[in-house]
């Protein structure tokens, strides 16, 4: 694993104290979602199919420092949208390492070399870059070409500023294990990044694209194949070992969407960054008030398909904690490829898709105008 020693201690020690004091769910990551408009309009994406009044709003920096100081999270991830496109991230991010999160700012690059000297490098700032593969697969994915060589061109720009510097990328069911070994390959040996986050693409309900997202044995069966070919190779992922061996299809977890807790302009949303089906005023309603055994693979239609990793890191980090040779002994041997898949969790018992993103947008719309703030809308 590619993550500093520092930070696997002290976001081992983290989980090791929600542990001793008996919390069930605590946060690991927090979302913070600081706007969704984007300067890119990727087919596969759900997170900008909003009218305008909704694009053109942000959260304030105030907002997101007391989202993090309320969520209590060491460690911090800004999506979006496009966070770069926020007038005063530079400051949301300076406030966030002075509490000493972990932050991990995601760009598509294409704004990485011109804000660069906003930034001060930092033990506690990282660059997480989106690519979805190599050039013809990336470009494809984000409609429009010449994005993955900007990205490169800034990715190595920021490692040289000396910046820590990720990428993180999005698998859909047109990935080919052999490119896919390639794509990981460039990354590790010529990028030389501190790691890859990659997850299998999340159906989100709005896509444009709903047809080339993986199923979770598409899933499992693309990893393994990556993973066979990838025997002996020195790729480094920033995530734990026993996530890459879940996708795999070597774990049986259930997801913890707890885990990873979003805030964004609308409030806290639950149940998860993936699934927008209603908001709270405060982190703490979000956990408390969230009927959280609704959700997840097993118990609810949307999530039959998904292993992402905002919704299974978690867990895979828990156990880790709990099970820290296991851990080790996927970490040292490799991520599984041969022979039986671990049971899946049965899918006949889960409850029904209900489509409320519609009326929870008009909501939003309206109470907005009402007292032109970005207040939350109950999902109830």
């Amino acid at each position: 694993m590619a993550v500093p020693l520092m930070q696997q201690i002290r976001i081992g020690a983290y989980v090791l104290q929600q542990r001793l004091i008996g919390r069930e769910r605590y946060p690991l990551v927090l979302m913070l979602e600081p706007l969704f408009r984007c300067n890119l309009a990727c087919s596969g994406c759900g997170k900008i199919d909003y009218p305008d009044d909704i694009l053109n709003r942000r959260l304030s920096v105030s907002d997101c420092l007391t989202a993090a100081e309320e969520c209590s999270a060491p460690v911090v991830s800004i999506p979006g949208g496009e966070p770069l496109l926020h007038g005063e991230i530079d400051q949301i991010v300076s406030g966030l390492v002075r509490l000493k999160k972990y932050v991990y700012l995601c760009t598509n690059g294409l704004l990485l070399e011109k804000k660069m000297h906003l930034f001060t490098p930092s033990p506690f700032l990282t660059f997480s870059v989106h690519l979805d593969g190599l050039e013809d697969e990336h470009d494809l994915a984000v409609d429009q070409e010449g994005v993955f060589r900007r990205a490169v061109a800034a990715i190595k720009k920021a490692k040289s500023a000396g910046f820590r510097v990720t990428v993180n990328a999005t698998l859909f069911d047109n990935a080919e294990p052999k490119r896919v070994a390639e794509f990981f390959d460039f990354i590790t040996d010529e990028l030389d990044v501190e790691g890859i986050t990659v997850s299998p693409g999340y159906a989100y309900e709005r896509a444009p694209d709903q047809e080339h997202f993986l199923t979770r044995q598409g899933t499992k069966q693309l990893f393994r194949d990556t993973f066979r070919i990838g025997k002996g190779k020195k790729w480094r992922f920033n995530q734990s070992s026993l996530f890459l061996d879940f996708l795999a299809g070597n774990q049986t977890y259930r997801c913890s969407p707890w885990s990873n807790p979003t805030r964004n302009i609308f409030g806290w949303q639950r149940p998860c960054y993936l699934l927008n089906e209603g908001y709270t005023d405060s982190f703490a309603e979000l956990m408390e008030e969230t009927e959280w055994a609704r959700y997840g693979t097993g118990n609810y239609e949307k999530c039959a398909d998904c292993m992402v990793h905002c919704g299974y890191e978690g867990t895979a980090v828990t156990d880790s904690v709990a099970r820290p040779l296991k851990a080790l002994r996927v970490a040292l041997g490799g991520v599984g490829t041969e022979g039986p898949m671990a049971p899946e969790i049965p899918l006949a018992g889960h409850r029904s898709a209900e489509f409320v993103f519609e009326s929870l947008v008009e909501g939003a719309v309206a109470e907005m105008g009402r007292d032109g703030s970005s207040r939350s809308v109950s999902g109830e």
